[in-house]
């Protein structure tokens, strides 16, 4: 079996991002189960896992990492430090033509690497493997609930980032009392399984959209809101799911009604941009218009929540949404919307979001990667080789060549 030799990448681009895709306690667990890989990590000041916790569980730090086979980061390797004709993992942010990376994808062409991006691993079902949508989902909640307590001066929590843990994060949420709020939650995926983490930690009932839409209660209550709740083909009021994903440019939109009753709106669907936007600046200004915070997990500006517009940051989560306006205001006024719109959530809690990830890059990746690729998992996502654009990824030619 052939030796392969991984090396753990220092985050490097600015501002740097504390997480790891192996943390030191992954990294011992790999060595003892694989007798034919080596590991190293690049030595970091920053990193939410210290030098010294790595070496405690026998990894070698190495700086120059020209050795190594395989390089794996969280975000963006700066051009400049790619080196040639390696093999690299990390969030690219290069397949949908991002203009601000059209450099480092031109890098990864001439430099003749391998680059697997993290969000083109998928299953033989083509179904994503990996990522960390669980964290954003769960802090995206927690930051959720955070905005309505400082809305409304019921309550004030630490922020995630300033937690050393989800744990400590958790015991912050016990001193969380809501009112009979609702919430309204879009989307099914890991994202919103985060979500849903910390509305149970919370011990928020779930009902289902007729009674969220029908009934009153005596306490916080949320509904998950799929498509088939929200959008629908407007000229049988019908819903159907492939055509949705195919065709969701022929949709509308009936989330209106939701607007009406909902306290509190944490959309972590998935959006393409061909969809309908959920509500509308016209909608917004309706006398029963009654969202008052709104967490945008998603973050896609001027998307699908047309209040979104601009991401925020870990130390500055909120800001205000004028209805009237139509513009940015003060978070926590009486006549603005509190917006929440992190785009980098799991950064909040990053030694719980990278041993998550690390757990799933171990189960579902590295066996591929050192093993058998039976289902061609590595292959199918990486994105370039040898100084050629993959089968898969030929639409981006214009964006790598121009």
């Amino acid at each position: 079996m052939q030796k392969i030799k991984i090396g753990v990448l220092r985050e490097e681009k600015s501002p740097p991002d504390k997480r790891v895709p192996l943390t030191p306690l992954i990294c011992s667990e790999l060595l003892k189960k694989y007798s034919n890989i080596e590991i190293v990590v690049q030595p970091s000041k920053i990193r939410c896992y210290t030098d010294e916790e790595y070496t405690s569980f026998g990894i070698t730090l190495q700086e120059d990492l020209t050795d190594c086979d395989v390089l794996m980061g969280v975000k963006e390797v700066p051009a400049d430090k790619l080196i040639a004709n390696k093999k690299y993992f990390f969030f690219s942010h290069t397949i949908k033509k991002q203009s601000h990376n059209q450099k480092l994808m031109k890098a990864l062409i001439d430099k003749k690497i391998q680059m697997i991006d993290y969000e083109t691993l998928t299953d033989k079902n083509h179904n994503r493997i990996i990522g960390f949508g669980r964290y954003a989902g769960v802090v995206g909640a927690y930051n959720g609930i955070l905005g309505y307590g400082l809305k409304y001066d019921l309550f004030r929590l630490k922020a995630a980032n300033l937690c050393r843990d989800r744990a400590e994060m958790e015991e912050e949420l016990k001193r969380v009392k809501l009112p009979n709020i609702k919430i309204a939650l879009t989307g099914g995926g890991r994202v919103a399984n985060g979500v849903i983490e910390t509305l149970s930690a919370l011990r928020i009932r779930k009902v289902t959209s007729d009674e969220f839409l029908s009934n009153s209660f005596r306490e916080p209550v949320y509904c998950q809101l799929n498509p088939r709740d929200y959008v629908e083909r407007p000229e049988d009021h019908n819903f159907d799911l492939n055509d949705f994903f195919k065709n969701p440019e022929h949709f509308v939109s009936k989330f209106v009604p939701y607007t009406k009753v909902t306290d509190l709106f944490i959309s972590a669907h998935f959006w393409d941009p061909r969809s309908p936007k959920l509500f509308t600046k016209d909608d917004m200004k309706a006398n029963d218009f009654h969202v008052s915070v709104i967490a945008d997990i998603t973050c896609d500006i001027d998307g699908s929540v047309p209040t979104t517009i601009r991401s925020s940051t870990i130390t500055q989560p909120f800001y205000g949404y004028n209805i009237l306006k139509d513009t940015e205001d003060l978070a926590f006024s009486k006549d603005t919307i509190c917006i929440m719109a992190v785009d980098n959530l799991p950064c909040e809690l990053p030694r719980d979001a990278s041993d998550d990830f690390g757990k799933d890059l171990t189960e579902r990746v590295i066996p591929h990667l050192i093993g058998t690729d039976e289902f061609d998992i590595i292959d199918r996502a990486s994105i370039c080789i040898n100084g050629k654009l993959t089968k898969g990824f030929d639409y981006l030619s214009d964006y790598a060549f121009s």
